[in-house]
């Protein structure tokens, strides 16, 4: 019985140090095995990058990366696309003293109001003015002829406009068409404040900085801007 004993623990001592010594073999033809996948690929690996540089040239032969030169004359379809560009508005304010019947006797016969005006003046650039010789290639400069500036819109804010006071003689109930002309005296006051204040002057910087971002945008990085000399209108004939 001890023998039996014996000869089961020996065994099974065996069997454990079999295992072990499997586990340790397996171990070790792993590293071995990834040892050498290391080497082949260090040892490959210009093969592959020169393959990939080849490939790559290859690539740009057959498909050449195109050169896209935009036309010119296709500018211009896309600026006139903007038509009136206006690039600044005012706001102005004036007060409009308007009378009548005051050379006679005011008290009895005079008609006189104070009008508050309030308007707006928009000025910019007239694109559909602009022909395909308006724009044009200097070596690598973009060269683009602009109309002047000018001023597109004056209007009075009626919604902010109003009679400030208004007097009027004992024998009269006042001109009723007094307001329209003190109206209009103001819509061209507010357009005369604007043009002394360089409204179109404003309008020119404007435009110019708006259209050269969009030039850049449609591949044109060096613009030059040039203007038509000022259109002189005729004098009218007595």
């Amino acid at each position: 019985m001890n023998k039996l004993r014996s000869w089961l623990t020996g065994f099974f001592v065996i069997l454990v140090l079999l295992i072990v010594l499997l586990g340790i073999l397996l171990f070790v033809v792993n590293q071995v095995q990834q040892s050498v996948e290391q080497t082949t690929q260090k040892a490959l690996s210009p093969l592959t990058e020169a393959n990939n540089q080849l490939n790559t040239q290859v690539a740009d032969l057959l498909h050449p990366t195109p050169t896209i030169i935009p036309d010119p004359t296709s500018i211009i379809h896309e600026v006139r696309s903007l038509a009136r560009l206006e690039t600044i508005q005012y706001s102005v304010e004036k007060v409009i003293r308007a009378e009548e019947g005051q050379e006679s006797i005011p008290l009895l016969f005079g008609d006189k109001l104070i009008f508050v005006a309030h308007g707006t003046v928009i000025a910019g650039i007239d694109l559909e003015k602009l022909n395909d010789n308006d724009v044009k290639m200097d070596g690598k400069m973009l060269v683009v002829t602009l109309p002047q500036p000018e001023v597109f819109v004056t209007r009075l804010d009626n919604d902010r406009s109003y009679v400030y006071d208004r007097e009027t003689g004992l024998f009269t109930k006042g001109d009723s068409n007094l307001e329209t002309q003190a109206r209009q005296i103001a819509e061209q006051e507010i357009l005369k404040a604007a043009q002394e204040d360089n409204i179109t002057d404003q309008a020119r910087v404007n435009a110019e900085n708006y259209l050269v971002r969009l030039f850049r945008i449609l591949g044109y990085p060096d613009v030059r801007f040039t203007y038509r000399e000022a259109e002189i209108s005729p004098t009218p004939q007595p």
